[in-house]
């Protein structure tokens, strides 16, 4: 999907007929609707410097037309490196089963989608901008095959959207830390700067040594000050040990509380309600996050329990067309409108909430319907939705018509 965008609003501007929520309308015991009214709203120095009463005739002003503003839209789990977006379309072979499989394939195919990466992966965040998103946590691969051309390959790409895009990465061991000789590449990629975690991969089915592959994991972000963001694909007891293990270690390093997550976890899904319980308790007491991109075959992963136990749960698209899945959209407000359906939010109230896994855990309303976002010092990061309030914005996975990234504003053509 090409979409063009208007040449950027940049600098100091206002905005008018901006529609923004405002409170909760209660009938009787429930809420009914999101109330909303229209605000202009001035952009400093790519942040969000006053909000007043609308003034539709404001000279100057940019006019939003009505349109909901609301907080601009995160994916916090992609492979902006690994996109076959942009190349003919190919399915899955159903012939490659395991993880094994996978690597064995991408070490065949890696050096030649090298060669176009920096171009595909630009029009992969091109396309997340098309549904408002231009934020991303990403891994890269850092595998004996590519080295770490896809790390360089990757800053190019953001360095050409530094404007209206930008990511937080992950170093990720695609291809195992001992199942290749990988783990002397974390250690070099560890030290840069531009990398902000530590990724892993399936510490017992790739690795075949929990305790090794996480210390070593674990001693890296401590060395470099980074986070911790591990694949876990592993089932049954060894899938749900290392969860634990990893818990341990982060209650032994409270510097690592809050900035440790787990992706995936499609073990949690197996658990008994009372496993699920525990180790909830357990994750939101060490400060480890589970980061889902939802579906799991046929099983349900219990987000719900670990949300009200406290547990920071992240969402992301994950794969989008690459040689894992092609089932992937690239649009964040889908995989909420999935968790909806899934965990039948389907109220007024819980479709508002359930928004926060587009945005990363930013609501307009909190919880008793205050208003919490936008505020004066916010960083001027938005998007514009034909929509009337968040719940119908979830409920519709409606369309973006304009976003804005560090005050730059972007219109669709």
């Amino acid at each position: 999907m090409k979409t063009t965008y208007s040449a950027p609003q940049k600098g100091n501007y206002t905005l008018k007929n901006v529609l923004l929520e405002t409170g909760f309308v209660w009938n009787d015991d429930y809420i009914e609707k999101t109330q909303t009214e229209k605000f202009c709203i001035e952009i400093k120095n790519g942040k969000i410097d006053a909000i007043s009463p609308n003034q539709p005739q404001l000279p100057d002003a940019v006019d939003a037309k009505g349109l909901l503003m609301l907080p601009a839209f995160k994916d916090m789990h992609t492979h902006l490196d690994k996109t076959l977006y942009g190349l003919p379309w190919k399915a899955v072979s159903p012939k490659r089963k395991t993880v094994a499989d996978m690597i064995a394939y991408e070490q065949q195919i890696i050096p030649k989608l090298l060669e176009t990466s920096v171009h595909r992966t630009g029009l992969l965040i091109d396309l997340l901008q098309n549904y408002g998103t231009c934020f991303a946590r990403s891994h890269f691969n850092v595998d004996t095959t590519s080295g770490l051309r896809s790390l360089e390959n990757l800053q190019i790409a953001l360095d050409n959207k530094r404007e209206s895009f930008s990511a937080e990465l992950v170093a990720f061991p695609q291809h195992g830390l001992y199942y290749t000789d990988s783990a002397p590449l974390m250690r070099e990629v560890a030290q840069m700067d531009g990398v902000d975690f530590i990724g892993g991969l399936d510490p017992y089915g790739i690795d075949k040594n929990i305790e090794k592959a996480i210390d070593f994991t674990v001693q890296l972000a401590l060395d470099h000050n980074k986070g911790i963001d591990i694949h876990l694909h592993d089932l049954g007891k060894e899938g749900k040990y290392t969860i634990e293990y990893l818990i341990q270690k982060v209650k032994g390093n409270p510097q690592l509380q809050n900035k440790t997550f787990v992706s995936h976890a499609y073990v949690l899904a197996y658990l008994e309600p009372k496993e699920v319980d525990e180790i909830s308790e357990k994750l939101a007491e060490a400060k480890v996050g589970i980061v889902s991109a939802i579906p799991y075959r046929d099983k349900k992963m219990p987000l719900p329990k670990l949300i009200d136990r406290g547990v920071e749960v992240l969402v992301g698209n994950d794969n989008i067309q690459d040689h894992w899945s092609t089932l992937g959209t690239g649009n964040i407000l889908q995989k909420a409108n999935l968790m909806a359906e899934l965990y039948a939010w389907e109220t007024e109230y819980d479709l508002s909430r359930t928004l926060r896994f587009a945005t990363n855990n930013i609501l307009p309303l909190d919880n008793k319907g205050n208003m919490q976002w936008p505020q004066k010092g916010d960083k001027a990061e938005f998007t514009l939705i034909n929509a009337s309030c968040s719940a119908e914005a979830v409920s519709r996975i409606s369309p973006t018509v304009a976003f804005a990234h560090e005050g730059n504003l972007y219109w669709k053509n």
